[in-house]
């Protein structure tokens, strides 16, 4: 087995030869050995629900999986091709002890992969359990076979998903916009019929159809490449605005109605603001890559912000620690408490359309006060030695206020900055944004040649 397929969040590598049937049962057997010895079903029979987008190997995997946990003793509960969030919901809401979902989200059609829940759908990591079951399977180590093995059975969990999304908004409020929804041949294919049959809008479906092999345009609505036949069907159409889900439906995007990109800053900005409307003075998360729009508007909301990490595992064990009740992040993944504290792309899509059905106005017009500063996005540089890289960031700019929650945060009045390391490569992650276009891209491109030098 190839130890590095293992990441910092899940498993992922490409599907026979890094990630293979056998891999997967191993992993289906260590997996519930991790859950017994944290305590999860340790009094009675462990239950592990399994799910798999629509990548064609998904099934073998899945397959292999559920053997090796029932093996292991578990009892397998095969909920099908569905969302990750869907697998969230079904671990929180039936009180599984563990869930897996066979997935590789965005990555392309030759990759497969591993996200890891306890029960409660908290995240399993590689600091809480991942470098365990790795270990375990590089030394060939797997734990004994159970006497009673346990049983496999299926459960249709969509429909329950769907009015725990809708409990999120007040549908009522909901006007009929028309909205194109790309679903890049990913799992909001099968998602988004089910959330949406109750509601008013009127869709314009884009690449409903589950296919893995994704034909038409990799599901990865970060890159704006991706975006272009969404932004082309919300002109086309006429739409209200256009929405996009990656591979696993569990991120989306949002384009307004002149089919100009919103990106996750200014979602996490109006999901906030609407949450507030419901919780008013609540604490919200936000990861520090998103702008310094977004802790503004909280504050003027009334709400209290809580700047944090990037990382889903640690946003959403800080969520717990401090009864949060939203967390956002640039990259589209949006947590919520009563959601299990897990992502869900869906949520936050429903949230917006309950903000722009009470706004009255285009999309465009609703997002004007709150997107008012430009961003560089992510870019990835490859660096030979990466904390001397840092120390020279920091050096170069030591006239500026600076801070190491997340690599090194510079700040200017002006204008701010984010470096950070790759958890998993010799990289370093640039954000920058600037209170206008040409403060960003001078800095922007200042940075480049200093990282890069």
């Amino acid at each position: 087995m190839n130890p590095t397929i293992f990441k910092s969040y899940d498993v992922r590598g490409v599907y026979p030869s890094e990630l293979s049937d056998d891999v997967a049962y191993g992993i289906g057997r260590c997996f519930v050995a991790l859950l017994q010895a944290g305590g999860s079903g340790a009094a009675a029979r462990t239950t592990v629900a399994v799910a798999r987008d629509m990548r064609p190997s998904g099934k073998n995997l899945c397959d292999a999986f559920a053997r090796g946990a029932t093996e292991s003793g578990a009892d397998v509960v095969d909920i099908g091709m569905v969302s990750t969030d869907a697998l969230y919901f079904a671990v929180g809401k039936y009180a599984f002890d563990g869930g897996v979902m066979i997935t590789a989200s965005h990555n392309p059609a030759e990759y497969n992969g591993m996200k890891f829940t306890r029960s409660q759908a908290q995240a399993i990591s590689l600091d809480t359990g991942l470098a365990t079951i790795r270990d375990r399977l590089v030394a060939d180590d797997l734990p004994p076979a159970c006497a009673t093995a346990g049983t496999i059975s299926e459960r249709d969990v969509l429909d329950d998903f769907a009015r725990h999304c809708l409990s999120f908004v007040d549908r009522a409020k909901i006007k009929p916009l028309r909205i194109a929804v790309d679903a890049g041949n990913g799992m909001a294919g099968a998602t988004v019929p089910h959330v949406f049959k109750t509601l008013p809008c009127d869709l314009v479906p884009l690449y409903f159809e589950l296919d893995g092999r994704f034909p038409n345009h990799p599901a990865s609505p970060i890159e704006p490449e991706n975006m272009i036949d969404l932004q082309a069907a919300v002109r086309k159409h006429q739409c209200d605005l256009g929405v996009a889900f990656d591979g696993d439906a569990d991120r989306m995007f949002i384009v307004d109605e002149k089919s100009g990109l919103i990106d996750g800053s200014t979602v996490t900005a109006l999901v906030a603001l609407n949450t507030l409307k419901k919780h008013p003075g609540a604490k919200i998360l936000y990861n520090l890559i998103c702008s310094r729009s977004v802790p503004e508007l909280i504050a003027r909301a009334g709400g209290v912000p809580v700047r944090s990490r990037v990382g889903h595992s640690i946003i959403k064990a800080v969520m717990r620690e401090q009864d949060i009740v939203f967390g956002g992040e640039h990259s589209g993944h949006f947590y919520f408490r009563d959601n299990w504290y897990a992502d869900s792309g869906m949520i936050a899509l429903l949230q917006c359309l309950e903000l722009f059905s009470e706004a009255g106005k285009p999309v465009s017009e609703a997002i004007a006060p709150i997107d008012t500063r430009f961003r560089s996005g992510e870019i990835n540089s490859r660096v030979a030695d990466v904390p001397a890289k840092l120390r020279e960031i920091e050096e170069r700019y030591s006239d500026g206020q600076i801070d190491h929650l997340d690599g090194v945060t510079i700040g200017y009045p002006q204008w701010w900055m984010n470096v950070r390391p790759s958890n998993t490569e010799p990289l370093l992650r640039l954000n920058v944004e600037g209170d206008t276009e040409a403060l960003m891209e001078r800095h922007r491109e200042e940075a480049l040649a200093l990282i890069r030098s």
